[in-house]
């Protein structure tokens, strides 16, 4: 068999079932042996948007995925896609065939493209050596949680060789423990916390890893929370503050303020989690668990830095904290931040659908247009409710980035931490929707929601034919305010022209039509009914929601960024 088949045949032994792509001359043959193996091939309409599928698919499903590109430009095309994957630790392997002479237009250099944007580079090098070397990348991509590009040279994947014996990934390496004075120095801080705060981020998107976080907060009366991406993770949890940061309440923010202690579990503790550290009290102790030393105080400084993976150390702290935890009023009783009145606060004020609306602040349903704009407009907090309340419970969440992706983030709820994707590492536009494509075929049991702004549902516009291909039951969500939302509010009141940043209005419902979704337009609350009919049938299109909202409301999380 060729190289380039026997690497094909390997990685699907090894546990990569899904491997997404633009199919060429050079990435051809192992693409197909791919297949011929059992994965399964989602072909994208542009090596962008299959990078992103592959990066959500391997976040929702926790399985290792593919991304299968041509040499030289297949490759460039996906990088935004590569370095959002790599930025979010992804366990992914990109196929990037490799032009073998310097002469050839193909030509780049794909080791350092790799470098350049945190992916780690790999390259089978002989017909000796291939399976061995692709066993090796697809281990560094899963154990070591990395992007990996494997490089297959045009002349390797052509050379001749044997069958192989089947291949198995390496076993793990175990958890990385914590060492004991650590874990006794975390101990005594829990003791003489009073209000605790845990906040869990991608490190402990695990159900093991959850209930072991979980079991300690409760051990010692602390309040729940995670960042952005591990959304949906203590969904059930009576003591949830939902995300820390940009997107929490007023009520979860007042409380993050409040507290005495906050740990971070798997967590960067970044600006966007802690809002530029505003969301700390003066007098806050802060601890940070990671199994990655680099990880420890790289946002912030940290009180106390603890080496280890989160559901190991949040199991040695509980073992090691006995009795005699602060503010412990008995068996049954409150303890620490679990108090009734922090109960009754979360359950009246704890979601952002309990957050009235006042008058004046922007918060009407509709409104007349303004000059420029075609027709009356909804305010997006508005719809975005509503369609809490219409949408089954059961779905998955992919949000994409710009002025409005708080809306969705905030209003929308998941039923876990599998029912949220939030490729944001990057920041960039236009991954929303292929990003909403990998987790569907994640979890084909839940309704899909990629929710867009207009600009970027424009960028990422090729992969609607993707969703109608594989006959996806999504919904599509497009915020049309009919312009760069974040720019123009960062660069109001300067006087400057807005012309680069604002466009005449389109017909996204239009532009879905033709790719074969059933399309609604909704200005008001009235226009839901068309939601409701697609809901109330039998689903066999995609359905898109050109939702006309209201552009005169800055979104104070992209503020307070741009304000620093």
């Amino acid at each position: 068999m060729r190289v380039s088949e026997a690497v094909g045949a390997a990685l699907v032994q090894l546990g990569v079932d899904h491997v997404f792509g633009v199919v060429g001359s050079g990435n051809f043959h192992v693409t197909n042996a791919m297949v011929a193996a059992g994965a399964r091939f989602v072909a994208a309409r542009h090596e962008g948007g299959a990078a992103t599928m592959a990066d959500a698919y391997a976040r929702t499903s926790g399985s290792p995925a593919a991304l299968s590109v041509h040499q030289g430009c297949g490759l460039t095309n996906a990088m935004t896609g590569i370095a959002e994957a790599a930025k979010s630790r992804t366990p992914l392997v990109v196929l990037a065939p490799e032009a073998t002479s310097p002469t050839s237009n193909f030509a780049v250099d794909q080791d350092a493209l790799a470098r350049a944007v945190g992916a780690v580079p790999a390259r089978v090098t002989s017909a000796a050596t291939a399976v061995a070397e692709t066993v090796a990348a697809v281990a560094t991509a899963v154990h070591g949680r990395r992007t990996v590009v494997l490089n297959l040279p045009l002349d390797v994947q052509d050379e001749e060789t044997t069958a192989h014996q089947p291949v198995r990934l390496p076993d793990a390496p175990a958890p990385r423990a914590p060492d004991r004075e650590a874990v006794a120095r975390f101990a005594d801080v829990l003791r003489t916390a009073r209000r605790p705060v845990f906040v869990a981020g991608r490190g402990a998107r695990s159900a093991r890893a959850r209930d072991a976080v979980a079991a300690l907060a409760a051990r010692c009366g602390g309040l729940l929370a995670t960042s952005a991406v591990a959304k949906g993770l203590f969904h059930d949890d009576a003591w949830s503050l939902d995300v820390s940061g940009g997107f929490s309440t007023p009520a979860a923010a007042d409380l993050v303020r409040g507290a005495d202690l906050v740990v971070g579990w798997g967590c960067a503790l970044n600006m966007w989690t802690l809002r530029h550290g505003r969301l700390l009290g003066e007098s806050a102790v802060v601890v940070q668990v990671d199994d990655t030393a680099e990880a420890l105080g790289r946002h912030r400084a940290v009180d106390l830095g603890v080496l280890g993976d989160v559901r190991t150390t949040a199991e040695a702290v509980l073992a090691a904290l006995g009795k005699g935890i602060a503010g412990e009023v008995g068996p049954g009783g409150a303890v620490g931040y679990r108090t009734e009145e922090v109960r009754r606060r979360l359950a009246t004020e704890g979601r952002w659908r309990d957050v009235p609306v006042e008058e004046g602040d922007g918060g009407e349903e509709t409104r007349v247009a303004q000059p420029g704009e075609a027709g009356e407009r909804i305010d997006p907090r508005v719809l975005t409710a509503a369609l809490d309340d219409l949408l089954p419970a059961e779905r998955v969440v992919a949000v994409d980035s710009g002025n409005f992706m708080g809306y969705p983030s905030m209003y929308l709820s998941v039923p876990d931490e599998q029912g949220f994707c939030f490729t944001q590492a990057f920041q960039s536009i236009g991954l929303g929707l292929a990003t909403a494509v990998g987790a569907a075929l994640a979890r084909p049991d839940r309704l899909p929601v990629a929710a867009l702004g207009d600009g970027g549902a424009l960028m990422g516009a090729a992969e609607l034919d993707t969703v109608r291909r594989l006959g996806l039951p999504m919904v599509v969500l497009v915020y049309n305010d009919d312009a760069y939302g974040a720019e123009v509010h960062h660069f109001a009141g300067s006087g400057e022209p807005m012309d680069t940043v604002t466009f005449p209005s389109t017909d996204i419902a239009a532009v879905g039509r033709g790719y074969g979704f059933t399309s609604v337009t909704v200005r008001s609350l009235a226009d839901l009914t068309g939601v409701q009919d697609w809901l109330a049938g039998p689903r066999s299109t995609p359905l898109l929601i050109d939702a006309k909202v209201r552009g005169d409301q800055p979104s104070w999380w992209l503020e307070e960024a741009f304000g620093h």
